[in-house]
């Protein structure tokens, strides 16, 4: 299986390496060190070896840090994980902080108020971090310090860099030739003076030059660095030995060089250099400041191209996701008929086994989130041999899952009643599903941003007192990561819609001890039609995903005709698109889960 259920970490192993990591602190003299979730490409995923926030405290969420000091180490966690962090962690040796509720520079200045030298990792920050850092400590006795990683000096056995296959991104899936984009981008360095940019993140590196990887889980990327110049010329440091003769000549003229060469690299270079002030390690920027090397700090050149999903990208993601919803209407069909009484392990199994029948399943393109009851209040919950819990009856079961396939990426999230539920929870359910039919039926004056969005998905629970602790919608990419960057819907996702855009809708609402709901389809921006001032460019969504949304959580009094029509023709459309390639079994299953209401 892709999805493994063993519990990676021990709270009790905690206090020993904090223990460690304090004498090193004490040995460089300084009042505390600080081990972000990241590495040096500061994606949200990272391999084995670069696990240090798991490997010191425990917690294995995908975000947050900790600010290990010499009598006190906070782990700083958003909403997502204020529920895991607790059962990972000793409460003896480390405390959770709510962030970003509470900044970083507010705690330190509250546990330092004599001052002292934190220390830090300049490949595993970035720029705009340290910055904000340091000017919220101005005032204070607190500094900062670079100082090689502490943690890296007591994990003896870190596990070593990944070196697996690195693949071809064909152009019947990419839609666009690297040289292409190459020169589409080198254009644009050349128009801004800029002689080059200096590219960290696996995602756009895999995008730009049309690769795949198998480095980090669920995301096929390569752990690489590359430089573009304004020429089209590419650079890029990875291990040569990985690059066969194949994927040489579709390499063509790009330069390979170990990564241990890219210090000499970027000491040669002539600026002005774009930097990714947001992305790329402050040791990079040291080094060529270093060099004297002019620097012009902007967005990754591939961010935004990569959002822009090409036609082809749009069909593929089409293509996927109708195969992925035959997958789903097959376990939606298999819980009906065996949910109450199995447990969360093997719905896991089932759903991996069922995309894996699809014969076009490369991985999953996360660790499936399976919480029944009131571990379906843990908003990332990872079930393991230690958690799984037995699905019964009354029980909602949230179920988030996706799968990568070379053609395009899915997420998808369904809350399922196992048995008959209780009106709280079919008011719950159905507050969400108002939240999820506004954004799908949005339309907007381009230029809007997801901030200008979010509050369609959240309006319904806030006139009940209600609300979730994420983002409403995260980008996701092309047969690449499912959180992708810079569209978002969010509080914090400033940036323009643009039609091409692939993101998720997914409002929820969690209730400790007792249950978790969220509803999630995939969207893509397109244009919309022409309204009564047709000189004002409106947009609107294209929903991707189609899966039945469970009709027994559903109180139809709460909605308008406007969404029950919205959803009598969303399921319409999902039983034609989905009940074709179903076995004759599941396609009346469909049927019935896709009646109108």
């Amino acid at each position: 299986m892709f999805q493994s259920f063993s519990t990676t970490t021990s709270p009790s192993d905690g206090p020993a390496r904090l223990d460690a990591l304090r004498a090193e602190i004490a040995r460089e003299n300084l009042a505390g060190f600080l081990v972000p979730r990241a590495d040096a490409h500061q994606g949200e995923w990272v391999a084995p070896g670069d696990e240090r926030l798991a490997w010191l405290t425990g917690f294995t969420g995908s975000a947050g840090f900790c600010a290990a000091l010499r009598h006190v180490a906070g782990v700083f966690v958003d909403g997502r994980y204020r529920l895991q962090v607790k059962s990972q962690i000793d409460p003896r040796a480390f405390t959770p902080v709510p962030w970003p509720e509470t900044r970083l520079a507010d705690w330190l200045r509250q546990m330092l108020p004599e001052g002292g030298v934190i220390g830090f990792d300049p490949w595993l920050h970035v720029k705009r971090e340290i910055d904000e850092l340091t000017a919220a400590l101005k005032g204070s006795a607190i500094t900062l310090r670079r100082c090689d990683n502490l943690v890296d000096r007591i994990w003896h056995d870190r596990p070593p860099p990944p070196s697996g296959p690195i693949e071809i991104h064909a152009i019947e899936q990419a839609g666009e030739t690297a040289l292409s984009k190459r020169r589409r981008l080198a254009a644009e360095l050349a128009e801004k003076g800029q002689r080059a940019a200096v590219l960290s993140r696996t995602d756009s590196i895999a995008w730009l030059l049309n690769i795949r990887g198998r480095d980090i889980s669920h995301m096929p990327v390569v752990l690489s660095f590359a430089i573009l110049h304004d020429d089209g010329r590419v650079h890029l440091f990875v291990d040569p030995a990985r690059i066969g003769g194949a994927l040489r000549d579709h390499l063509g003229e790009v330069r390979v060089s170990p990564q241990s060469a890219l210090g000499a690299a970027l000491d040669a270079l002539e600026g002005p250099v774009r930097l990714d002030i947001g992305a790329t390690p402050l040791w990079i920027g040291d080094r060529l400041g270093a060099a004297g090397v002019e620097i012009a700090w902007g967005e990754d050149p591939c961010t935004l191209p990569k959002a822009r999903k090409n036609p082809v990208e749009i069909n593929g993601a089409r293509a996927a996701h109708l195969r992925d919803g035959v997958a789903m209407a097959r376990m939606l069909a298999w819980l009906d008929e065996n949910g109450v009484g199995s447990d969360e392990i093997s719905v896991v199994r089932q759903l991996e086994q069922l995309r894996r029948d699809t014969g076009q399943l490369v991985d999953i393109s996360f660790e499936t989130i399976c919480g029944s009851g009131p571990n379906g209040a843990i908003v990332h919950y990872r079930v393991t041999e230690d958690s799984n819990r037995s699905l019964q009856a009354g029980d909602l079961l949230l179920l988030d899952s996706g799968g990568q396939y070379r053609d395009g990426t899915t997420d998808i999230t369904r809350t399922i009643a196992l048995g008959p539920v209780d009106d709280e929870a079919r008011r719950c359910f159905t507050l969400v599903l108002k939240g999820m039919i506004a954004l799908s039926r949005a339309r907007w004056p381009a230029g809007l941003a997801g901030r200008d969005l979010d509050a369609l998905a959240r309006i319904a629970l806030w006139r009940a007192g209600m609300d979730y602790d994420h983002g409403t919608g995260h980008g996701v990419g092309s047969f690449l990561g499912v959180h992708e960057g810079p569209q978002g819907i969010s509080r914090r996702a400033l940036v323009p819609l643009e039609p091409g855009m692939i993101l998720s809708n997914e409002p929820g609402y969690y209730r400790e001890g007792a249950f978790g709901i969220r509803i999630e389809n995939l969207v893509v921006v397109r244009k919309a039609a022409p309204g009564a001032d047709p000189a004002r460019r409106m947009l609107e969504f294209e929903t991707l995903s189609h899966t039945p949304i469970d009709r027994r959580l559903i109180d139809p009094e709460m909605l308008s005709a406007d969404e029950r029509a919205w959803l009598n023709a969303y399921h319409r459309e999902t039983l034609a698109r989905i009940a074709p390639a179903c076995p004759p079994d599941v396609a009346q299953w469909l049927e019935r889960a896709c009646a109108p209401i």
